[in-house]
């Protein structure tokens, strides 16, 4: 069996019609592959499309203020990503002219743009023989040929890659890395995969050996850091409330919030009630205090659970550096924070 022509074969029957799949301009591809990076497309191609109706150009996204970017990616998270969007545009525009890099090399060198987004780009906008490696090539290439050996351990990418390298359609690299990713979402699914439908199920090694549900092999991850937040969220006499930016390194940077304490633990009434409040903005104010979700609000993220509590604050005093409660959907804000202000409710106030 010839893999390349099958695989292209059944992509050519089975592929979805997405939009960045009529285009080869680098920077439609490239907001495309940073947008899907720890995205699934259907979650993704809403934002593809608002970034291109907002930003049509290069330009158009490098001359935007990095708030306006983060307010289009608000939901989307991983946030870094959106960051060196902004960066990377601001790069090309300004530095470059306006011109991508049209190689695998240089485009390695932009910031965000990883070995599997740079080979995407160099393949799909410029023909390069650039084999892609993301989760769905690691999964069709372990489960055909039987490899076992771990995905995210160093021997593990470098021979993937090699794999891919070898397998790759030398006359029509676009084609071939975008059948192989495609008939990793749609066919070789990471759970239950229909093998009786696949056209490789007479040479999939992972079959003959009834192993489709053990590869493809992945290390342990770390383990999970659980963390306790506590928003205190302002309601004055005047209808306003107060965020903040969060700054530094970490999770949500340049993004805002309530303002935050955090705790070693979850918190009861009484425990919030002995923090010194009085060392925060709190400090000349006299409020009174009341928890809004009883139980701790889990927020899940790869590297570490946030137990969140939302304490709202209610005074009678103007508060001198707050804003309205209809302004909040101006800042860019978490997930987190989104839900919160919806579920909340600011508008009944």
């Amino acid at each position: 069996m010839n893999f390349k022509n099958t695989l292209i074969d059944w992509y050519s029957k089975h592929k979805r019609d997405l939009p960045w799949r009529h285009t080869n301009d680098p920077y439609f591809i490239w907001l495309s592959e940073i947008i899907l990076q720890q995205t699934q497309v259907k979650q993704g191609l809403p934002y593809y499309e608002a970034f291109t109706k907002q930003y049509p150009t290069i330009f158009d996204l490098a001359n935007a203020s990095e708030e306006a970017v983060l307010k289009l990616w608000q939901g989307l998270g991983y946030y870094s990503r959106a960051r060196n969007l902004h960066t990377t545009a601001k790069h090309i525009a300004f530095d470059l002219k306006g011109e991508f890099p049209n190689n695998y090399k240089d485009l390695l060198s932009l910031k965000g743009v990883g070995d599997y987004t740079a080979s995407a780009i160099a393949s799909i906008a410029f023909n390069e023989v650039a084999a892609v490696v993301d989760g769905n090539v690691y999964r069709v290439l372990s489960r055909y040929f039987g490899i076992d050996i771990a995905i995210n351990s160093t021997i593990g990418i470098k021979t993937f890659k090699a794999l891919a390298s070898d397998l790759i359609d030398k006359k029509r690299p676009a084609i071939f890395n975008q059948a192989i990713m495609e008939f990793g979402a749609r066919q070789c699914k990471p759970k239950n995969p229909d093998c009786n439908i696949c056209p490789f199920n007479k040479s999939c090694v992972a079959l003959e050996k009834n192993v489709v549900d053990i590869l493809p092999v992945k290390l342990k991850k770390t383990k999970v850091k659980a963390k306790f937040f506590n928003f205190l969220v302002c309601v004055d006499t005047n209808k306003n409330t107060i965020i903040e930016q969060r700054i530094g390194k970490g999770i949500w940077q340049n993004l805002y919030q309530f303002p935050l304490i955090e705790s070693k633990r979850s918190l009861s009434a009484s425990e919030f009630h002995l923090l010194n409040l009085k060392d925060t903005f709190l400090r000349d104010v006299d409020f009174d205090f009341w928890l809004y979700n009883t139980e701790d609000k889990v927020h899940k993220l790869s590297h570490q659970h946030l137990h969140t509590k939302f304490w709202i604050i209610e005074t009678k005093q103007a508060l001198s550096t707050a804003i309205p409660y209809g302004e909040l959907i101006k800042y860019p804000v978490p997930v987190l924070i989104s839900d919160f202000i919806e579920s909340f409710n600011f508008k009944a106030l």
